[in-house]
């Protein structure tokens, strides 16, 4: 199958961006959306329609080769570019070897640091698009962004559980994408066993030295937000002499517990979520810290920094890392006026000499969108400044051509 793109996708493909989107081809295919909107133009490709992981060449003027990618029937993104060579082939031996690299990669980053979780392919950013793969000691939890690598699993299969069974992993399995919610079974799992011993639905693995509660049957992402590992240990160091921590969107406790170990006071866990709470707890009993002696609430962040100002509790460290306000390109100016809410409302609970860790993790804000977030005029005081802006660490990498893959922002104020 051929597809003929814009002379601007064109562009981006030789720049070594690696999606297509389908206003980007050439012959009809300016009617769907870029950003998701309708399926429109499915078919505008040259050879004719095509299925959900068929291998299609790119094309454009005074280029008859620009590449070889998958096709995606459904997505906004037509296409996924894993070549730009014409040898050898795309098929399962090529991406099996791209994976082995990545795995390779990886090789001997952990020892000595006591680390048993980390991301083994981060998709794109390790030049197999859409396929995401993280492990979780003797686990490895497979993640697939879009539909165009799943006719390729069985064939990818024996090569993952050879790869990965040679450095320890004895189990696979297959986290669904949330479009898919509906098709959980009766108990909710998201997690389907394609490899070896059946995965627990609960484990804990270590993560430079702490112990952390990980769901693999119900949690986010594959389990577990592994690209705030860094983060976590930065906001230990922090915590060293706090009194008062607030961890906002708290999820499982991570940077909780974190503060914790790190010697702050008292650390105040806020989510929406109760059962999220009983995950922090088991973690925190884990790394010998009685949750007794810290606070979990339940509660909206919004309404709980809105009661907490009124009783003018005040707090010297706090971590702000709430989910994806921006979803799409379309949401981001109401994505920024939250964003703007929130901080306000958390300067105002901040005490002064306090720190601020602000995190954003949609790839549709910028570092420098998620900065004016945090303006003066936005906190309504002038006595913080940055100290440090960070992004996602070494096992999550990305490429100079794509901008989307530099998502995470994990920003210090003092």
């Amino acid at each position: 199958m051929r597809v003929h793109l814009t002379a601007p996708a064109a562009a981006a493909v030789r720049r070594g961006h690696p999606w297509v989107y389908r206003d980007g081809i050439a012959d009809g295919g300016g009617h769907g959306s870029k950003r998701g909107e309708g399926k429109r133009g499915e078919r505008a490709h040259r050879g004719g329609a095509a299925a959900s992981g068929d291998v299609v060449e790119l094309s454009a003027e005074g280029a008859p080769f620009l590449g070889r990618g998958l096709w995606d029937a459904d997505s906004a993104i037509a296409v996924r570019v894993f070549q730009r060579t014409q040898a050898p082939p795309l098929d399962e031996r090529a991406i099996a070897e791209r994976l082995e690299r990545a795995f390779a990669l990886r090789d001997g980053w952990f020892d000595g640091r006591d680390t048993t979780a980390y991301r083994l392919c981060n998709g794109e950013g390790d030049r197999v698009p859409s396929l995401v793969i993280d492990r979780y000691d003797r686990a490895a939890v497979i993640r697939l962004d879009g539909d165009m690598l799943a006719p390729w699993l069985d064939r990818l299969l024996p090569h993952l559980a050879r790869a990965l069974g040679a450095r320890g992993v004895r189990s696979i399995g297959l986290r669904a994408r949330a479009q898919a919610a509906a098709g959980e079974d009766a108990d909710g799992k998201k997690l389907a066993h394609l490899h070896g011993p059946p995965l627990p639905d609960r484990l804990f693995v270590r993560e430079t030295g702490v112990a952390m509660e990980v769901d693999l049957a119900r949690g986010q992402k594959t389990g577990a937000f592994l690209d705030q590992r860094d983060n976590r240990a930065r906001v230990r160091a922090l915590a060293a002499g706090r009194r008062r921590v607030l961890n906002l969107f708290s999820y499982a406790g991570g940077f909780s517990v974190a503060a914790a170990l790190g010697g702050a006071g008292r650390v105040t866990s806020v989510d929406s979520a109760s059962a999220a709470h009983a995950s922090a707890q088991r973690t925190f009993r884990e790394n010998g810290e009685d949750p007794a002696a810290h606070e979990f609430v339940t509660a909206d962040a919004f309404d709980f920094l809105e009661k907490a100002r009124a009783r003018g509790d005040r707090y010297d460290l706090i971590i702000c890392d709430p989910p994806s306000f921006a979803p799409s390109e379309r949401a981001k100016p109401r994505a920024l006026g939250a964003y703007r809410r929130l901080h306000a409302a958390v300067a105002r609970v901040l005490d002064r000499g306090g720190v601020l860790c602000a995190a954003s993790c949609s790839s549709h804000i910028t570092a420098e969108d998620f900065l004016a977030t945090l303006d003066d005029a936005t906190l309504e005081r002038d006595d913080l400044r940055i100290r440090a802006i960070h992004g996602q660490p070494e096992d999550h990498p990305t490429l100079p051509a794509w901008w989307e893959g530099r998502y995470l922002k994990f920003v210090v104020l003092e």
